[in-house]
Parts: structure tokens; C-alpha cells; sequence
């Protein structure tokens, strides 16, 4: 899960022109030192009720990481030719339609109008859907279909360039076509809101603090990799017109129990009702999902199709013997969702996001965007689930009702 999501009104002087008369318009004073920033007034919030016996799982997520990006590139296998489409760390959902459309306009270029996707979550459902409306017959193969892949264990939050890349190991141009992605997925993700079931909505989430933000109370400031952290690419500024600015709000004007609270809206995922709205979508407009576990490229020649869009994410680590891939474990658990909650907290490193299908509780620990690098282990840490959910129990514990 990424963190660095928490990223005036201007006085204008009217002239009239009759006769060439000037209207002077005063200048309002500049504010006083200390002057309240300008914030809109925060709603009443319920506390989440974080106690360790609401606690109903605990899931491990393994995200793909590439230094070098996502793969997408076209691929020929005998007699068949792939398109790649994984690796894209912990922005496969946020970065799924964009990505999705780059690899479609590749197989489509084909000529082949017949197509096979494997790999059945963020990335395969969004590529599947996309050939459809290209025209395209589509089977998606797969080994598991949500809610068993990994991608439905995710945390919901928009975040196109969670531990996407490096910033020095992608090409000189993979900036401009991450952007190209971003854009055209968030612009996909503007169908889905106000739907029904709420698959994908804007939520407000607090980064909270006991200790000053001139101090470091919100954490790192982006920009630079710390001693013995690799240096993972920030494109958030280029789309930055994407989403409403943070907001820092004074000491007394929210509900949190801390001194110090910042707040920025943003795109939430609730990924059970969202993934079953892209398998039903695909399946009502005529696609065909078939369950099959591939070992190697060459058992790719026993599939009808000619033409295929890989999807695998991390296991195209071993389905490709792909070594580029670096898995970044994950843990959340799932608190019992609570109606009329609807808002995510950071606060000590634990990042808590109530979404419609459970409130997620990820502990980040204390190593940045290192956490979790070169894990592969998906066996769920009860403990540690439990620490994370203390710290939320403390923190709202706190919380004025």
C-alpha cells in the first residue's frame, strides 16, 4: 500500500473602463502569522470500532514489482503471439485500464479478432473487457478467479505509482506513457461511480500526527531514496490536476484524538463488489472463462486462440521464469465493515481504509517503501495483523464520540 497520496484563493483587481476611470479594488491584508489555513469544515466521523475480536481475516497480497516497469511488450511463442501485460507492482488496479489499453491496441493490430487472456484479476478482467469492446471474442484463462487471485487481496486505494519502477532503471520515455495509463484508467474509473453497490467512490483519508509536521510528524517527505532504500519512481506530480489538493487542518477542527491531522480525497476500490462487476460484465457481453493452470510458455500451443494478452502478474515469475520480478509482501486484516464509515486514517504507520466490503487494516512498518521487498511469503502473521488493530484501537479509543 502507498502513502504518498497526501500530497488559495487568488484577490482579483476589476478595472472599468468609461472613460478611461480607474476603480481602484483594495488588496486584502495578507493573513497574520499563525492564521488559520484555509479548510473545509470536517464532517462528524463514527470511530472505527478496531478491536482484535472483529477481526474476521487476515490476507496476504504479493505485488509484482519491476524495476524496469510493467512488461509490455509483444512476445512471439511458436506459433503464437503474446502481449505482456504484468508487473506493475502496487499499482495494478489503479494502472489497470490504461495498461489494459496499450496492450490491446497491440494484440488488436493483429488482425486476429479471436483472443485469449490469461490471468483473471485486475489486469486480465480490465484487458478482457477492453478487447470486447474492440470487437473482439474473448476467453480469459485462468488458474483462480476472484475472490481467490491476488489482486483481491489489495488494499482499494488509488495509487498509480505505488512501487511502480525506479526511477533509474525505465526508459526515458516510460514517464509520459505512466501517464498515458494513469489518465485514461482514472477517466475509465469516472463509469463506475454512483453505481450500484458503490464499486468504485471518493473518500476522504486523515494523516494524523502527535508530533509536529515541520518535524517529521507525517512522516518522510518525498523526494530521494534514504540510505539503504532503492530509489522507486514518483510520477503523482504529473496528474496532480487528477485529484483536490490536501488539506492541513488546525488543532481542534477535527474529531481525531491529535494534535495534528491532514486530509486529501481520494479514489477507494471496494474490490469484492468491483471484481465481481467486471466478471459479470464480461461474461454477460459473451466472454468465456475457462479454469486452467499453465506450468510453461509451451503449453500456451494447446489454446485455440493465436493471439494472447498475458495477465499473470506474479506468476508470471514462474510461468515466464522471469526473474525480473521482486515480490513486495503485503499484509492487511479485515475488520467487520461498519454502516455510515466511510474513511481512511494513517496514523503510526498503520493505514486504515473502511471500504463497503471490510475496513482494512495494513501495518507499514518502518522501513518505507522497502517493506515488504523481496518477500515472498504469502503465510499470514496473525501477531502482527493484532498489532496493526491496536494501534487503531488506542487511536480511536481516544476519539471523541
Amino acid at each position: 500500500m502507498d502513502r504518498r497520496q497526501f500530497l488559495g484563493s487568488t484577490a482579483l483587481a476589476g478595472l472599468t473602463g468609461c472613460a478611461r476611470q480607474v476603480k481602484t479594488v483594495a488588496t486584502p491584508p495578507a493573513p497574520a502569522a499563525g492564521a488559520l489555513p484555509t479548510f473545509d469544515p470536517v464532517p462528524k466521523l463514527a470511530p472505527i470500532r478496531a478491536h482484535t475480536d472483529r477481526i474476521f481475516r487476515v490476507t496476504v497480497c504479493v505485488r509484482p514489482f519491476r524495476a524496469a516497469g510493467p512488461r509490455l511488450d509483444v512476445e512471439r511463442v511458436g506459433d503464437k503471439t503474446v502481449v505482456h501485460n504484468y508487473g506493475h507492482g502496487g499499482s495494478g488496479w489503479s494502472l489497470s485500464w490504461g495498461s489494459g489499453a496499450l496492450a490491446v491496441e497491440k494484440a488488436m493490430a493483429t488482425g486476429e479478432r479471436e483472443v485469449g487472456v490469461i490471468g483473471c484479476g485486475a489486469l486480465g478482467l480490465t484487458a478482457a473487457i477492453l478487447l470486447q469492446r474492440a470487437g473482439a471474442k474473448v476467453t480469459i484463462y485462468a488458474k483462480e478467479r476472484p475472490p481467490e487471485v491476488r489482486s483481491a487481496r489489495a488494499t482499494g486505494s488509488w495509487t498509480p505509482d505505488s512501487r511502480v519502477a525506479l526511477a533509474s532503471a525505465v526508459s526515458p520515455d516510460f514517464p509520459a506513457l505512466w501517464e498515458k495509463m494513469c489518465r485514461y484508467s482514472f477517466h475509465t474509473y469516472e463509469s463506475f461511480l454512483g453505481m450500484s453497490g458503490n464499486p468504485i467512490e471518493w473518500t476522504d483519508r486523515y494523516m494524523l500526527s502527535d508530533d509536529s509536521p515541520s518535524g517529521g510528524g507525517f512522516g518522510r517527505a518525498r523526494g530521494g531514496a534514504q540510505p539503504g532504500e532503492l530509489d522507486f519512481a514518483h510520477y503523482q506530480d504529473r496528474v496532480a490536476d487528477l485529484t483536490p489538493r490536501p488539506q492541513v487542518l488546525p488543532p481542534g477542527s477535527h474529531p481525531f484524538p491529535t494534535r495534528y491531522a491532514r486530509r486529501d480525497t481520494g479514489l477507494t476500490f471496494n474490490v469484492a463488489g468491483y471484481s465481481r462487476q467486471l466478471v459479470n460484465d464480461f461474461l454477460v457481453e459473451g466472454g468465456k472463462l475457462e479454469m486452467r493452470e499453465l506450468h510453461s510458455p509451451s503449453e500456451l500451443s494447446a489454446l485455440p486462440q493465436k493471439v494472447l494478452i498475458n495477465c499473470t502478474g506474479y506468476g508470471a515469475r514462474a510461468l515466464w521464469k522471469d526473474e525480473s520480478i521482486v515480490p513486495v509482501r503485503g499484509q492487511i486484516a479485515w475488520l467487520i465493515p461498519q454502516p455510515g464509515v466511510n474513511y481512511g486514517v494513517f496514523y503510526k504507520g498503520v493505514f486504515m481504509l473502511a471500504r463497503r466490503d471490510g475496513i482494512v487494516i495494513q501495518d507499514g512498518g518502518t522501513k518505507g517503501e522497502m517493506e515488504g521487498y523481496n518477500d515472498s511469503s504469502e503465510q499470514p502473521d496473525r501477531p502482527a495483523a493484532e498489532a496493526a488493530v491496536k494501534v487503531a484501537e488506542e487511536l480511536f479509543g481516544r476519539m471523541a464520540r
